[in-house]
């Protein structure tokens, strides 16, 4: 894996859940694991600069935007995701335009969670806390949220974000 250093954390973020197959797995981690995609794209970042996370480490920093996901992200996902298929008016081509709107908002409230974690990664990088062998940073994400190890199906989204990373 190459040091990505330079490359913040939104660019990587863009570059590697547009990966093929990224997308869908972190989704599915999102939805059946309770995975925060931000914190868990985070991690990955965190791998391709060689600083591994403990699960101390994942449970601090999921605590410096815990409040903002549970009281922004998640209300405007869900608003999204409700105007898919209701309440009535929607859908409708006008609703459907609201709904990327809030789309947007959403994205935008997603971009500053990473940049809070941004700066707490270069921190962690300022400190010179560099292992080597930080391949570990995404499962150990993926077992704090999920409060267990990943199951088939959750193993099967790790392992394809896995292979995409190492293919970046």
């Amino acid at each position: 894996m190459a040091a990505d250093v330079r490359q913040g954390l939104w660019d990587f973020a863009l570059r590697l859940y547009g990966a093929p197959g990224v997308g869908d797995a972190c989704l599915v981690l999102q939805d059946e694991s309770g995975v925060d995609v931000p914190v868990l794209l985070f991690s990955a970042w965190l791998a391709r600069n060689f600083v591994a996370l403990s699960p101390s480490d994942i449970a601090r920093i999921d605590g410096l935007v815990q409040d903002w996901r549970n009281e922004v992200v998640i209300p405007l996902r869900a608003i999204r995701r409700r105007l898919k298929n209701g309440p009535h008016p929607a859908p409708t081509g006008e609703t459907e335009t609201l709904r990327n709107g809030v789309k947007g908002v959403e994205l935008n409230s997603e971009k500053i969670e990473l940049a809070i974690l941004e700066a707490e990664g270069q921190a962690l990088m300022d400190a010179g806390t560099f292992t080597g062998d930080a391949t570990g940073n995404l499962r150990a994400v993926v077992e704090f949220f999920r409060g267990a190890e990943p199951d088939r199906k959750a193993a099967t989204a790790l392992a394809a974000i896995e292979n995409a990373l190492s293919a970046l």
